[in-house]
């Protein structure tokens, strides 16, 4: 039986329960963080985007993007067709980008451990029948789906979402002459979306064997996704 409170823990629990209803990562929140995207993106450079068509309208589905550059999940915000709740690394939310980030539904995660909170936030945007963008790769690097992290798996095999893949073409090509660490300003960067997938066998099962089998099924996917999608934009 749970003991009734001290004074003052009441107030630190309804404190708690107050910020993380504010942090809490809402479909309004989020479409706030798409129409952000759809002026910055558009704004600054020329996206030509390619299958948005194959986003499923409604229910939840996982987007699994690759990831070589800083504006590529804005950038897929900016283009997707539906508000997106990506998990971004907690080392991300630093100063004035911590409150715009939660306030624009994006879910904070630490990659050191299995964070709970973060875990809790993005199976409840599923649940929730939204749309959840997921840097399987874990962190930049070449942006070709060579090395799975297991969470995409897991959110995908628990959840039963299906997996759209996207590549994100262009972003590392050029540097820019003005902002060095951007591409060039009005240079066109590439957004294929592909055929959503179910990641799980059919059979329901969740153990680690199942979500390493998962694992091999999606890299297979979005390998071919990718290489697809540098012959249909020549990149």
């Amino acid at each position: 039986m749970r003991r009734h409170p001290r004074r003052g823990e009441a107030g630190h629990e309804v404190s708690e329960a107050r910020n993380a209803a504010n942090t809490a990562p809402t479909a309004r929140r989020a479409d706030v963080g798409r129409r952000i995207g759809v002026g910055l993106m558009y704004g600054l450079w020329k996206p030509r985007v390619l299958g948005a068509w194959r986003v499923p309208a409604t229910g939840p589905a996982i987007l699994a993007v690759n990831h070589s550059h800083m504006i590529d999940g804005p950038m897929v915000m900016g283009v997707a067709p539906r508000p997106t709740h990506f998990l971004i690394k907690k080392e991300a939310f630093v100063g004035p980008l911590d409150p715009f980030l939660l306030a624009i539904g994006q879910v904070k995660v630490d990659r050191t451990i299995a964070d709970r909170t973060a875990i809790t936030r993005a199976l409840g945007v599923l649940d929730d029948g939204g749309v959840l963008g997921i840097f399987p790769e874990g962190t930049r690097g070449e942006g070709d789906f060579a090395s799975l992290r297991a969470g995409l798996s897991y959110f995908a095999v628990r959840s039963g979402a299906p997996i759209v893949p996207v590549a994100v073409l262009g972003s590392t090509e050029r540097r820019g002459r003005l902002i060095k660490g951007l591409p060039p300003l009005r240079g066109r960067v590439d957004v294929v979306f592909g055929d959503p997938f179910e990641a799980g066998d059919g059979s329901g099962r969740r153990t680690r064997k199942a979500l390493d089998e998962a694992t091999v099924r999606i890299q297979k996917q979005l390998s071919a996704h990718l290489e697809n999608a540098r012959r249909l934009t020549g990149r």
